[in-house]
Formats: C-alpha cells, sequence, structure tokens
C-alpha cells in the first residue's frame, strides 16, 4: 500500500490500493455464446471471490468476506499529564470533529453547499462526485469521527489525519459499513479539508484480512440507481439503459437468496454494482483478471457488495444464475473474515450452488459431465479436500463445484432446507467441525453420513 507524500491545496491526497490474488469459480447456467476460461487463485489479502466462465457456461459465484474494519478511538479529553504536542493534537482533532458532523448533517439533509463548504477549492470536485453518488445510493446514515490523533503533514498548520466513516444506504436503521481513509488538514477555527484518501485495504495478519476493500465505486465513480424491495442496483451514467431490467433480475433472484439466509435474518438490501472497462479496473482495487464475470466482497456491518463485470449482460440468462449464485453467498456467509477454511469448502459452494440452480433436476446441472470425469477420475472420495487450489485445472475445478453442488443436494434431499441450513449456520458461523455437529443436528455420526453423501455423489453422475 503506498501513500502519496505531503500534497498542496491543488494536489489532493492519494492512496494506492494492494491488488490481492484472486479466487475463480466453476460455471453454471445456460451456455452463452461466449466460451471465457475459468482458473480459480485465492485473494489472501481481501477474502474475496472473482466469478469466472468456464466451459463456455457463465460463472457462478464467489466467495468473498472481508473482516470488519478495526478502528482507532474517537479522541477524548486531554489528560494533564499529557504532553503540549499530544494536547495540541487532540485539540486539532476536536476541531476537525466539528466539521466533519457539520458535513454529515450537510449530506443527510440534501445540503450540497454545506457538504462541500468544509474544504478548500483544491478537495471540492472530488467532494461533489462523492455527495453526488453517495445521495444517488440514498444514504440514510453518515458519521465521521477522527481515528486516533492527527500528525503533522510537514507545513506549518497542516495535519494528516486518519477518519472513520459509518454509513447506511436505503435502510436508516441498519447496521452501518465503516471504513477508514486518511485526510489532510489546515487548521485554524474551523479548520479546511485538504484531501480526501481513498478507502485501501489493510495489511493480513496470519490468514485474517483485518481492512476493507479498495476503492468503493461511490467514491470514485459518478453512479446512478435503482431501488427495489430487496435490492440497490447502481450502474455508471453511461449504462443507465441496463438499470430497469437489471434491477427486476436482481430482484427476482434476491427472493432465491432469502430462501438460504442461515442466521435467521435477510440482508436489509442486497448491493449490486454493475461496472463499465473503466469502473472494472478502479473498484476495490481494480486488476481482475480478463476472464473474470464478477466478484463480491463484504465491506463490513454484515454487508456484501457483488459488482457485475462490463460484458456480464452478454451471458443471457446466465447472468440470472450468478446473481442467485453471489446473492446466496451474501445471504448464508457470516460477516467475519474467518468463517471457513478448506475444509467447508464444500458447504459454502454447495449452498450457493444449489441457489444458482434453483430447483432444476441434477440432470441438468451445467457442470454435470465434469463432475462425472472428476468423480470418476482423481477425486479421493473427501469432502474436506475438495476446494480447487490455483493449479487445479479448468475442468476439475467445475467438478469440484458440481461435487459440492450433489453432496448439499444430497442433505437437502434427506434431512430438509431447516435442518441444512441449521448445520450450515453451526459450521459456518460457529466455527465447529462437521463430527461436533452431525449427532446434533442430523441424529447420525458424520462418518457415516460422509459415507452416505459419496455414494450418492457417484450415483449421481454414473
Amino acid at each position: 500500500m503506498n501513500h502519496g507524500g505531503p500534497a498542496g491545496d491543488d494536489q489532493p491526497l492519494t492512496i494506492e490500493a494492494t491488488h490481492p490474488p484472486a479466487v475463480v469459480l466453476p460455471d453454471v447456467g445456460p451456455v452463452p455464446p461466449r466460451r471465457p476460461r475459468r482458473r480459480w487463485r485465492l485473494w489472501a489479502a481481501l477474502g474475496a471471490v472473482l466469478l469466472v466462465l468456464s466451459g463456455g457456461i457463465p460463472a457462478v459465484l464467489l466467495t468473498g468476506v472481508l473482516s470488519d474494519v478495526e478502528v482507532g478511538e474517537p479522541a477524548t479529553a486531554a489528560s494533564p499529564t499529557e504532553n503540549p504536542t499530544t494536547i495540541a493534537a487532540r485539540q486539532v482533532a476536536e476541531r476537525i470533529a466539528a466539521q466533519l458532523d457539520k458535513q454529515a448533517a450537510a449530506l443527510l439533509s440534501g445540503d450540497r453547499s454545506g457538504f462541500l463548504g468544509i474544504a478548500a477549492n483544491a478537495a471540492r470536485s472530488d467532494l461533489r462526485q462523492r455527495y453526488a453518488a453517495l445521495r444517488a445510493l440514498r444514504v440514510t446514515r453518515w458519521e465521521a469521527r477522527p481515528s486516533g490523533l492527527p500528525t503533522t503533514a510537514g507545513k506549518a498548520g497542516e495535519w494528516r489525519l486518519a477518519v472513520e466513516f459509518q454509513y447506511c444506504f436505503v435502510v436508516p436503521d441498519c447496521r452501518p459499513s465503516p471504513l477508514i481513509v486518511e485526510t489532510r488538514w489546515r487548521d485554524g477555527a474551523e479548520p479546511r479539508l485538504l484531501a480526501l484518501g481513498k478507502s485501501k485495504p489493510a495489511p493480513t495478519v496470519g490468514d485474517r484480512a483485518n481492512g476493507q476493500p479498495g476503492s468503493l465505486p461511490w467514491e470514485v465513480s459518478a453512479l446512478v440507481t435503482k431501488t427495489g424491495k430487496r435490492t440497490i442496483v447502481a450502474v455508471p451514467p453511461a449504462y443507465r439503459h441496463r438499470l430497469a431490467g437489471l434491477s427486476k433480475r436482481a430482484e427476482a433472484a434476491a427472493k432465491v437468496a432469502d430462501e438460504y439466509v442461515v442466521a435467521g435474518t435477510k440482508p436489509d438490501r442486497y448491493r449490486i454494482f454493475y461496472a463499465g472497462p473503466k469502473e472494472w479496473k478502479r473498484w476495490y482495487g481494480g486488476d481482475h483478471p480478463k476472464w473474470s464475470a464478477g466478484y463480491a466482497v463484504n465491506v463490513g456491518g454484515g454487508h456484501y457488495e457483488l459488482v457485475l463485470a462490463p460484458d456480464s449482460f452478454d451471458y443471457g440468462p446466465g447472468l440470472d444464475t450468478v446473481l442467485r449464485h453471489e446473492l446466496a453467498h451474501a445471504a448464508t456467509l457470516p460477516e467475519k473474515r474467518d468463517y471457513s477454511d478448506e475444509s467447508s469448502w464444500w458447504l459454502v459452494e454447495g449452498l450457493a450452488e444449489l441457489a444458482a440452480a434453483d430447483g432444476q433436476s441434477v440432470a441438468r446441472y451445467s457442470g454435470l459431465s465434469d463432475t462425472r470425469r472428476l468423480v470418476k477420475g482423481d477425486w479421493d472420495g473427501k469432502l474436506d479436500t475438495l476446494a480447487p487450489d490455483e493449479d487445479t485445472s479448468d475442468a476439475a475445478v467445475t467438478g469440484s463445484y458440481g461435487i459440492a453442488y450433489l453432496a448439499a443436494r444430497y442433505f437437502l434431499e434427506r434431512f430438509g432446507e431447516e435442518r441444512l441450513l441449521a448445520f450450515a449456520k453451526v459450521v459456518l458461523h460457529d466455527r465447529r467441525i462437521p463430527r461436533q455437529t452431525s449427532e446434533e443436528i442430523f441424529d447420525e455420526s458424520w462418518a457415516s453420513l460422509h459415507k452416505e453423501c459419496v455414494a450418492y455423489i457417484r450415483g449421481a453422475v454414473r
């Protein structure tokens, strides 16, 4: 992650996002006219998953999870024992906090002049774009506070400060999504904002991503939106002609995804963004593989955001499959980054594949031939080792998703939806391994169920 050095009033602060590796997934849905390839790579830094295409079929979804943002404490009253530099910094933070409160009130009331009023001229162009995009997304909550204390910016009277924002779209009482950005200010009785950074990924500790995604759509792009009962869909203005149709398809996919809610609470709105070529390279870090059809990322507060690739409308009915699969992830996965490991990959993807299939018969499953080839070939007969890696061939990736689909279907057919989702909750949300929960949920040992499940899979691909 690179931070720009001190900039003048006419040089907005820029914060470049790191570009993490990606995870690629398998195909589902009707065969579109194109035949892009699929590949599996892990987005270790963001924990996001890319949608890909393979074998001429639009890829299904992604599994992306991003942990809640770690935020600093707001400024508090100075202690008598603090040194003068710390006291001065706290006083600056308090003055900036008052300006941030004023700006938040202006945004929520639709007062653009007030929103821009806290900034120097050099920062106002960026703020105009953000204001318009946030209002288009129907921002209903916007809070800002200093995250820690400011530091000198290299010029007399100028300070750098990390600011935590929390926001909601459409629903006033939602659990807010948090992000932290770097800002630069000129101090005074009413400090002036000189530059506002973009959200950036934070470092990964072990296998846990502790930060947030790269630049969010509303930070860098103009947007037009349409809100439905269960979704909000946003597109760049050049693609407004696609907005109504995409919104209708997203609403249909959301009805399916709602049936897979694991923890009992439906997402307040599914957030869906369609990217043009320029936006595809900028949103959430950009630099996505040419063959990806989209990706999803957890932005905190229990919210997932889905981004569709520029050519995703070429997939015809396959776009509906992509939407169902992805929105099912938003319905089934917990908000924490460490929700699963490779041993539960089959359950994560199996549930999403069930949603994507939307009740179709096994015989109509688009990846059945590759699934048959893998089952009769190299598969070791274990669910907990099913997850592909970046060296896995395209056909084997598709087959792995097919096995996950059949495994989830076995549990659905034998035990019903209620117990399948209860099992998913204890494994994915409560982090308990199957052999600890099998008898509690299914009244049978995991060894016995695993054996029967594998037999079902083998029988389905004869």
